[in-house]
């Protein structure tokens, strides 16, 4: 084999199947991204240095696992589509408004969209149980990170 070739270690048919399922997360992960990132610049309110601080936290967390789920994709044998075109025809999140935003507004929209995640995250593990083990690995490890940030998000609404 040469230097440049990499043969997945999981067969073809598994592998399709699993990236069917991992494509849909990256781009959700990488437009959470974009709209944690969105609320942190237009946040306003009485919970504006706390939110804002924490939501750098999460768009580290969601940044890194995008990355993970997307070198996941091509150590499957599949190119990984970060493309923002791909992302904004093809995420399945609801877009947040573009304007500054009040505390509890971000807390509750943010909340929202991060609990889709998980919620997608989970299918996604009981999909890919049979199918690639490896993979539901790293999802779980992602959905627990996700949860443990909606947690402590949503302890901030009054």
């Amino acid at each position: 084999m040469s230097g440049s070739q990499f043969r997945s270690p999981v067969d073809a048919g598994r592998a399709q199947k699993t990236v069917e399922l991992l494509q849909p997360l990256l781009t959700d992960l990488s437009d959470l991204a974009l709209q944690l990132k969105h609320a942190h610049w237009n946040v306003r309110g009485a919970l504006f240095l706390p939110i804002h601080e924490q939501l750098d936290r999460i768009v580290e967390t969601v940044r890194e696992a995008a990355d993970e789920v997307a070198e996941r994709i091509v150590t499957l044998g599949h190119p990984a589509n970060g493309l923002a075109q791909a992302i904004a025809a093809e995420s399945r999140l609801n877009p947040l408004r573009m304007q500054f935003l009040p505390s509890q507004e971000v807390i509750e929209a943010l909340s929202a969209r991060l609990d889709s995640v998980i919620q997608f995250l989970r299918v996604a593990i009981a999909a890919t149980g049979e199918l690639d083990p490896v993979s539901q690995d790293l999802l779980i490890g992602v959905a627990a990170s996700l949860e443990k940030h909606l947690w402590m998000l949503q302890s901030q609404h009054l």
